[in-house]
């Protein structure tokens, strides 16, 4: 009949754009949350692409300061800086905070409660990381060494600046990753994460590697 047929194809055209289920059953986190399925898939590339995109502004940035920092660092007012010991603390606990990071990235499908325990880890590893970096300016100003002493100075406050203002943006994002792993997301959502997640990575690994490249810079280049 054709009322049927109709009445069957508005049923269809509604499973097919995900109407919520029952709570417990088909559609349900388990909890009797209802969510919404609608057939699509995210586009997992769209964060990874925007990440790439600022992280080559950021690259642009550095390798200006650091060409700058190669060619005035024979001029005469340019002066050598000891290198507070906590920088060194400071590199060893980014490095760590890569692998705890990784460890969340390859748990995130296995097991969510070790996924957000690892997210954690990380971040925590990031404030002990920006708190190291500060000790060690305090240690610098108690010496004399400021902002405005010579250009040596001037780069050095920069150059870790800089890099922990990026990096405290890397920490928005695990804080934000590590909240939205609380509830439980299927579907549409869960890929979301997950695609969020890879970028996340990206951009904490590569503020990894530039702070190597930095200190490096500032170590041996002094």
């Amino acid at each position: 009949m054709p009322g049927t047929k109709s009445t069957e194809s508005s049923i269809a055209t509604i499973v097919g754009t995900g109407w919520p289920q029952t709570p417990g059953g088909k559609g349900s986190n388990g909890n009797g949350r209802k969510k919404w399925f609608d057939g699509r898939r995210f586009p997992k590339g769209k964060y990874k692409v925007t990440t790439w995109i600022l992280l080559a502004a950021v690259v642009m940035m550095f390798v200006a300061l650091g060409g700058s920092y190669i060619f005035l660092s024979g001029n005469e007012q340019w002066k050598p800086i000891r290198l507070p010991k906590t920088f060194f603390v400071s590199t060893g606990l980014i490095l760590a905070s890569s692998i705890t990071l990784e460890k969340a990235r390859r748990r995130l499908q296995i097991d969510l409660r070790q996924y957000r325990s690892w997210l954690t880890a990380t971040l925590l590893l990031g404030f002990a990381f920006v708190a190291s970096q500060l000790i060690g300016w305090r240690q610098l100003v108690r010496e004399g060494v400021y902002l405005s002493s010579n250009p040596h100075t001037s780069f050095f406050y920069l150059f870790s600046g800089g890099h922990g203002l990026h990096l405290m943006g890397g920490m928005m994002a695990l804080t934000y990753l590590t909240f939205r792993s609380r509830k439980l997301l299927l579907g549409v959502e869960d890929e979301r994460r997950s695609a969020a997640t890879e970028a996340v990575c990206i951009y904490w690994h590569f503020m990894d590697g530039l702070w190597i490249a930095l200190f490096l810079l500032l170590w041996l280049w002094n």
